[in-house]
């Protein structure tokens, strides 16, 4: 095997394959990325045997084909220390990799590539492909609000949920709910859920950064695969069922507060400051045209912010965690910002009121 390329060529697919693999591993070749020269194409592969990346390069000049395993880290780390313009010589011989550039000499340790573990495709396929700002901004708007360590495994990741004309993704930790539906074009019938756990989503998001591009979307039967010409991603599906979401859609909501995002923003931001720091907790009290927002904590400090909003009807007073607010104001990209709730003890509806695709529950809290 045998190639040359140059440094800015090969560091951008290192950089994305290499951020899958784990540090610590229960295979040694999980360590490594799997490089296969063919035909002209330099295929990069990094793993952690749920997820996995492949990145792709076209090459030319004297080229030997082949395959064989490197360590992720030390050889991202090798291109990165070489000089910008730098011209990186790669050959194998004898199961031991020699990398050169100018006066530079590198001899890495391989494992062979059939040590390697693939992602197996899945049977009952679907396919179809989307802008990847369409993606970008499902997972944009909801990602935050994914379990982190929950024993319901099945929320330590994202709902997608597919339709003929749309997909929609959903996130929710059981004391908020994050949703986004974009228009899409599927062969389908009916609707076809699948979980992608939390890792899987932050690592597509990531290699989504073409926003004149396409990609490719496949569902399968055990896994999600994400095809551009730059790269291929595959992620494992979490086994297991989704809550019902739309049980937890606040209905009947006839209180609406409407106000400035960012004034909402520094509010919330502000009167954290001196929130309980281990329940975050702040009160709410709507009156006519004055949202008053007020933290207090253990050592009995205050703070108190007004907001003035659009509301008229009778006052309500209420509790929620400030972070989770201050989540939500974090991904609506309008000026303006609504609240919706039904009374003293509902959820609050939260959503941009000039465009209808994001929406966000928050549970209230007792203060």
């Amino acid at each position: 095997m045998r190639f040359t390329v140059s440094r800015e060529l090969l560091i951008k697919p290192l950089q994305l394959v290499a951020g899958v693999v784990e540090r610590r591993h229960t295979l040694p070749a999980l360590a490594n990325v799997l490089l296969v020269l063919e035909d002209g194409v330099l295929a990069l592969t990094g793993s952690d045997s749920e997820v996995e990346i492949i990145g792709r390069i076209s090459l030319d000049g004297k080229l030997e084909d082949g395959e064989i395993t490197v360590p992720a880290k030390k050889f991202l780390d090798i291109c990165k220390s070489l000089p910008e313009g730098a011209t990186i010589d790669f050959s194998l011989d004898n199961q031991k990799v020699l990398v050169k550039s100018g006066r530079s000499r590198f001899t890495l340790s391989t494992l062979p590539a059939t040590d390697f573990p693939t992602v197996q495709h899945s049977g009952d396929e679907l396919t179809f492909v989307v802008a990847q700002t369409e993606i970008k901004r499902l997972i944009e708007r909801t990602s935050f609000a994914m379990a982190q360590q929950d024993v319901r495994y099945y929320l330590n990741g994202m709902l997608w949920e597919l339709r003929a004309d749309s997909l929609r993704v959903v996130a929710t930790d059981g004391h908020r709910l994050a949703m986004c539906t974009r228009p899409i074009e599927a062969d389908l019938e009916g609707v076809r859920q699948s979980i992608i756990p939390r890792k899987g989503v932050i690592e597509l998001s990531r290699l989504l950064n073409d926003p004149e591009d396409t990609v490719e979307i496949t569902f399968g039967a055990t896994n999600i695969r994400a095809n551009t010409q730059a790269f291929a991603f595959t992620s494992k599906l979490v086994d297991g069922k989704f809550p019902d979401y739309e049980r937890v859609l606040p209905k009947g909501g006839d209180k609406v507060v409407v106000g400035n995002r960012d004034d909402f923003k520094q509010a919330f931001s502000r009167t954290a400051i001196l929130s309980n720091d281990k329940y975050r907790g702040v009160r709410f009290v709507i009156e006519n045209g004055v949202l008053t927002v007020t933290a207090s904590n253990p050592e009995q400090e205050e703070a108190e912010e007004q907001v003035f909003v659009e509301y008229e009807g009778v006052s309500l007073e209420m509790g929620f965690n400030v972070s989770y607010l201050l989540d939500v104001t974090n991904v609506i990209d309008s000026d303006s910002m609504s609240i919706t709730m039904a009374d003293n003890n509902s959820s609050a509806l939260i959503q941009d009121p000039n465009n209808g695709d994001a929406l966000y529950v928050v549970m209230p809290m007792r203060l």
